[in-house]
């Protein structure tokens, strides 16, 4: 089975109606969507995505931010999937992104923690955050 990794489109990107043109990157690179849906967070479920930062002066601007409004949480599935993903994202500070990135394109503009979107940064980030948002039954086989 081809890896999966776990990306979320953030409430800034929802607001600029910019789902379609990420999820268009992310299929034109040759990954799959095996599950999405647009949802408001719950501050259950922020706390848990972010928890690695938990202490850290940021932590709490992570979780507000996530609940600020709706999200657009993905698992996206293919060979590599998540350095893929991590490439066609970009930098977390989206000034810092290469110009072609998402974070770049779409994000230059913006202060952390509004970066346009989450991706997992291992396998093990990714077995531990889908979760979070998709029961196994919510991930189609391709």
């Amino acid at each position: 089975m081809a890896e999966r990794t776990f990306v979320m489109i953030k409430p800034d990107a929802v607001k600029k109606n910019l789902i379609g043109a990420i999820v268009k990157r992310i299929e034109d690179s040759g990954l799959k969507l095996v599950a999405a849906k647009l949802i408001n967070i719950k501050e259950s479920q922020a706390r848990k995505l972010y928890e690695e930062h938990e202490g850290k002066e940021f932590y709490e601007g992570l979780v507000e931010f996530a609940l600020s409004g709706p999200a657009f949480p993905m698992v996206v599935q293919g060979n590599d999937a998540v350095k893929r993903i991590r490439n066609l994202i970009g930098a977390t500070n989206p000034k810092k992104a290469e110009p072609g990135t998402i974070r770049y394109d779409f994000g230059r503009d913006q202060e952390l923690p509004a970066n346009i979107i989450h991706a997992s940064d291992s396998t093990t980030s990714a077995a531990r955050e889908i979760p979070i948002f998709f029961r196994k039954e919510e991930l189609v086989r391709f």
